[in-house]
């Protein structure tokens, strides 16, 4: 079970280029790494399910009224994120975002909700509209619900 107090101790992402934005993001107290040209990232705390490790990402995200949206795209690869899958297992995940951490609970979009939702991602992200035409499963997009 990731919370908020699981930050600063998980392991990075095996991607070096994400691993270092987390780094820069955690060590200025989100005040480095939250925004870049008008895209905002969140760090990510998943339970590793084979391991029991806590784990964290930089991810781009949006919002849903007070729930945290994210894609597991892994740019269209034919499989969902490691992240992903763990929060499937345990879906009590840390998040930071800019200078705020909490404690959510992450779920799948609904069929109901995921096109509303892939477009408001597409918007902030054009790439996840490429990233869908690479791959024949549908990239979950998830919500995360604070629970501080």
């Amino acid at each position: 079970m990731a919370t908020a107090e699981d930050l600063d101790r998980a392991t990075d992402s095996q991607w070096d280029w994400v691993a270092e934005q987390t780094r820069t993001y955690l060590d200025s107290g989100g005040t480095e790494g939250h925004e870049s040209n008008g895209v905002y990232t969140l760090i990510l705390v998943t339970t590793g399910r084979k391991t029991g490790v806590p784990r964290r990402t930089c991810l781009i995200y949006g919002t849903s009224g007070e729930d945290l949206v994210v894609v597991a795209s892994k740019a269209g690869a034919d499989e969902d994120p490691a992240w992903f899958k763990n929060l499937e297992a345990n879906p009590s995940v840390g998040v930071q975002v800019g200078t705020r951490r909490l404690t959510a609970r992450a779920r799948v979009a609904t069929s109901a909700e995921r096109g509303s939702l892939w477009t408001q991602m597409a918007k902030i992200f054009p790439l996840y509209d490429e990233y869908a035409e690479k791959t024949d499963r549908e990239i979950p997009i998830v919500l995360l619900t604070p629970q501080d």
